[in-house]
């Protein structure tokens, strides 16, 4: 265990947690609604720093990032526990681990060291925090994404974005790139699918992008609940104010853990979105999880020039040079070496 940061001690030992949005107010011998930040007689513990639940070689594709590092591989890494409670979470056995366990903590003993020798040993561009919500093994990430980069590492994350300004702007120091989950423009979506609330997560896409990280979006498009046209143009337009050179990705939805009573989003659907997206100003929007079809290149959003073609997290050919449409010159936005 190792004590926890961004937090502060109130009277009756009781403690106030900053890292995420659901700002926890802790009693002793309690945890947060993530299940892995612990009060123990008035000081705050992570009980997941250095404790791997998963720790995989990853196409940086599959993030998904379209337009950081291209073609590179990504070193990734895992606690249990999670923030957020979505009905649909394909990684439920692990996310939700201490709710399914009696609280118990597990995960394979790992340093900060030891993750950056395995990313140096597999040749990878950069280290991903990713698969649970690494908001909540902030610590471990942090230290691992400092000394990452003495190596000349980028350090990625993969959340849902449900930050406090303090944490989202420590994160800012420390990061590269964030692929951030808007999962719906619903507030009551949130609420009911994932137990938290929309602003936070748009406040932090905002500020995270305005520090200099460089931001994807991904929404998941769930029949019946946000694949409305209104809304997908809500989401399309507040990408826009924030940057239009932001990637937004539109992926399928197949039932899982909860949420076993909705269809599979079918391609229809995201072609539509992708085409919202677009009409809206937005430059690069993508399909995810129906490869073949087109959606997932890369064109200019200048002259419509094809400069990235993929298949899945396959590149089968890159045009562009040196961050430029080879055709008329454009700059296209992302982080390409």
């Amino acid at each position: 265990m190792q004590e926890a940061r961004l937090y502060e001690k109130l009277a009756d030992h009781k403690v106030h947690c900053h890292l995420c949005a659901h700002e926890c107010q802790i009693d002793p011998g309690k945890r947060g609604i993530c299940q892995v930040r612990e009060n123990r007689d008035g000081t705050l513990f992570t009980l997941v720093y250095g404790r791997l639940i998963a720790e995989n070689i990853d196409p940086i594709e599959k993030k998904p990032l379209f337009h950081f590092l291209p073609g590179s591989r990504s070193y990734s890494i895992a606690t249990i526990g999670c923030n957020f409670q979505c009905l649909h979470c394909q990684n439920y056995d692990i996310s939700q681990y201490p709710r399914f366990h009696q609280g118990k903590i597990t995960g394979e003993p790992r340093t900060p060291q030891d993750i950056v020798r395995g990313a140096l040993h597999n040749r990878a561009a950069t280290i991903s925090y990713t698969y649970t919500e690494p908001t909540i093994f902030f610590e471990f990430a942090e230290d691992t994404a400092r000394l990452a980069k003495e190596q000349g590492i980028r350090n990625v994350f993969v959340s849902n974005g449900f930050m406090t300004k303090t944490s989202a702007t420590s994160l800012a120091s420390f990061i590269d790139a964030d692929n951030i989950d808007l999962k719906s423009f619903r507030d009551a979506h949130y609420r009911k699918i994932c137990k938290a609330k929309l602003q936070p997560v748009l406040d932090t896409i905002a500020l995270l992008k305005k520090a200099g990280v460089w931001v994807e979006v991904t929404t998941l498009i769930i029949p019946g609940l946000n694949d409305s046209d209104e809304e997908l143009r809500d989401i399309a337009r507040f990408l826009l104010s924030v940057h239009p050179g932001i990637p937004w990705h539109v992926s399928a939805f197949y039932p899982t853990y909860q949420m076993l009573d909705r269809p599979r989003t079918p391609a229809s659907t995201l072609l539509r979105a992708r085409d919202i997206g677009l009409q809206e100003g937005l430059r690069y929007v993508y399909t995810g999880n129906i490869p073949g079809q087109g959606g997932e290149d890369t064109h200019c959003y200048a002259c419509g020039a094809l400069l990235i073609e993929r298949i899945g997290y396959t590149i089968r050919r890159h045009n562009l040079l040196e961050g430029k449409c080879p055709q008329c010159q454009a700059v296209i936005d992302g982080v390409w070496q």
